[in-house]
């Protein structure tokens, strides 16, 4: 059932040298093999599911993107059944195996297929997997345990037309190979769980990296962890008009560590694109201005402190996709959903991050009228005049928050688990100059 079959050449960009060099040859017979990993006494557990994490690549800190796939895979399963098959979930880079246990356990998924290219990791994964049952009572498999390069899988799935229902993609750097292959495997309005650790190229430190990527020349800008999210919401929405589809952002999250940039994707078909939300943004290194440009106005990039002439001290990025980070409604069944389960508060123990002030300030990123860009609430107070007390602006922000000019989000808590939320603003967002 599970046997793969040749890939089609267009959903991999990156096909292996049929004649490869003697020297390539010898490298390849002569590396040193990576060894098995093993069940150990390192058990975790998230959310009440253990699991064990041997000697694998494992980050504690990554507990909430989890925790966010597990909230949309069991809104999906809700909604739709996941069709006639049930809710199917592919999770084609699944490291120890945690994320696949948790779709099982905790999401409602009817099958999980848990692939990883590293054969060594089989036994830990089997061993975190056996904690489900492999069979359900009608005798049906619920999961199965595959280890093959992730391109492949997702290849072969649209190649014998197995779709499913959200493939969870947990790559690493800025590798976009597999965006156009997950789009590939997802059912029509399925969810594809992306992911991007490069936080060199969403900080403009490396715009040939982003610009092969992802097709977008990113530059220096302060607000790097939402252009990071830009980028890659940007390059997703490029593949996925390549091969007929369109893509909806129902949420994204930015985690300091790595740092890790995660987005939640519903594909649904349509060749009649919008590329409303596919363009550039500008940002000033004089005033900190920054607005968003449409192909059209690509001739007409200037800054206001400028007068409309033209700046070295503006830079531009893109393209990117400059539309809502988030969907309002989708995250307000999400937070309903964690308060159901009692995931929406922590223990007070510091173990994990606090999901209802999280899904809140998601929700209010979600409005349609927010440009992008954001001025930290730190570099307003560097520029106040000495002598006034800041605590004297609020009243006026206050009154500009009600005319819709300006938000001022609450400071993220001294723990490091808000350390530049997913979009990043953490203080003071710039909406209309």
């Amino acid at each position: 059932m599970f046997a793969l079959s040749s890939v089609h050449p267009i959903l991999l960009p990156h096909p292996l040298n049929p004649n490869p060099s003697p020297r390539r040859i010898r490298r390849t017979r002569t590396r040193t093999r990576r060894r098995t990993l093993t069940p150990t006494s390192s058990r975790e557990a998230e959310r009440g599911v253990e699991f064990e994490t041997g000697d694998s690549f494992f980050r504690r800190e990554s507990a909430v993107g989890r925790d966010l796939g597990v909230l949309s895979a069991s809104l999906l399963r809700r909604c739709c059944g996941g069709g006639g098959g049930g809710l199917r979930v592919l999770d084609a880079m699944c490291g120890c195996g945690v994320r696949a246990l948790r779709y099982l356990a905790q999401g409602g998924a009817d099958f999980v297929w848990a692939n990883d290219a590293f054969e060594g990791s089989r036994p830990l994964v089997l061993a975190n997997l056996a904690r489900e049952p492999r069979f359900s009572t009608l005798g049906e498999r619920r999961w199965v345990v595959t280890h093959f390069g992730a391109n492949r899988v997702l290849a072969d799935c649209y190649l014998r037309r197995e779709f499913f229902d959200l493939v969870d993609v947990d790559s690493f750097g800025s590798d976009s190979s597999f965006l156009r292959s997950g789009i590939a495997a997802v059912k029509i309005g399925g969810l594809l769980y992306v992911t991007s650790t490069c936080g060199r190229s969403s900080g403009g430190h490396r715009p040939r990296c982003s610009l092969a990527s992802y097709g977008a020349y990113v530059r220096p800008v302060p607000y790097s962890n939402e252009i990071g999210l830009r980028m890659l919401l940007g390059g997703a929405l490029r593949e996925a008009a390549a091969v007929g589809f369109q893509i909806t952002p129902l949420f994204s999250y930015y985690s300091y560590h790595a740092p890790v940039f995660r987005v939640m994707l519903q594909v649904s078909r349509g060749k009649d694109h919008d590329f409303s939300h596919y363009g550039f943004i500008s940002y000033c290194k004089l005033c900190g201005h920054s607005q968003t440009y449409s192909w059209d106005e690509l001739g007409q990039i200037s800054c206001p402190c400028r007068n409309g002439e033209v700046s070295s001290s503006v830079v531009v990025s893109g393209p990117l996709w400059t539309g809502p980070l988030h969907d309002a409604a989708y995250l307000s069944d999400m937070l309903r959903l964690a308060t159901e389960w009692g995931w929406a508060y922590t223990d007070g123990k510091g173990n994990g991050v606090d999901l209802e002030k999280l899904l809140n300030l998601m929700i209010e990123e979600s409005d349609p009228l927010l440009p992008s860009g954001y001025i930290k609430l730190d570099e307003v107070c560097l520029n106040v005049p000495m002598g006034i007390n800041l605590t004297s602006l609020l009243s006026p922000i206050d009154r500009l928050q009600a005319e819709r000019e300006l938000i001022l989000l609450p400071s993220p808590p001294s723990s490091t688990a808000y350390e530049g939320l997913y979009g990043g603003r953490s203080d003071l967002i710039d909406r209309k100059r």
